[in-house]
């Protein structure tokens, strides 16, 4: 039923022909980042959507609510890591090697979250944690285990510490 009610919502935006999905992620120590990615309505019902198939992707991260970068796919770099994984069946992103490889995402952030450049921001999730890269660097303080739940949602988030109404740890893995 909430699914249900979450592809409605999805499709009740109007005639487009992507579908609009929302992210809040929190990382530890105050770190977060909120997100929103598209892709062809068609694929609603695929097994998993990878980065071939978006046609739109920001995010943003935060340090206690204040922005410290963002990145965008569509006018990323052409030596950008640039991987996604996504199953829109169960709105979620899969995390700990739910996926073959090494790496289940890479936004402009590869295993070592150490290739963002300089005034870069990136997220890595892969078989050691979920965490990011800034300004080249790795922040080793915003990362979570692999196995934390990563869970996507139809509307934007309340606020970028994702405490709000869509509490994403809650949402129970399939």
């Amino acid at each position: 039923m909430i699914r249900a009610a979450l592809l409605l919502s999805v499709f009740a935006a109007g005639p487009a022909s992507a579908a609009v999905v929302h992210f809040c992620w929190r990382g530890a120590n105050g770190y977060s980042m909120t997100g929103v990615m598209e892709f062809p309505d068609s694929l609603l019902g695929a097994g998993m959507i990878t980065e071939s198939d978006v046609t739109a992707f920001r995010i943003t991260g935060y340090r206690d609510g204040v922005p410290i970068g963002s990145w965008d796919a569509m006018t990323r770099e052409p030596d950008d890591t640039w991987y996604l994984r996504y199953f829109p069946q169960s709105w979620r992103f899969p995390t700990d090697g739910e996926v073959p490889g090494p790496f289940d995402q890479g936004w402009n952030a590869d295993g070592t979250a150490t290739d963002c450049g300089e005034g870069g921001f990136g997220f890595n999730a892969g078989n050691y944690a979920q965490d990011f890269c800034l300004s080249g660097a790795w922040i080793e303080e915003s990362g979570v285990p692999p196995p934390t739940p990563f869970i996507a949602q139809a509307e934007p988030p309340a606020d970028p510490s994702c405490r709000g109404e869509a509490l994403l740890s809650r949402f129970p893995r399939p």
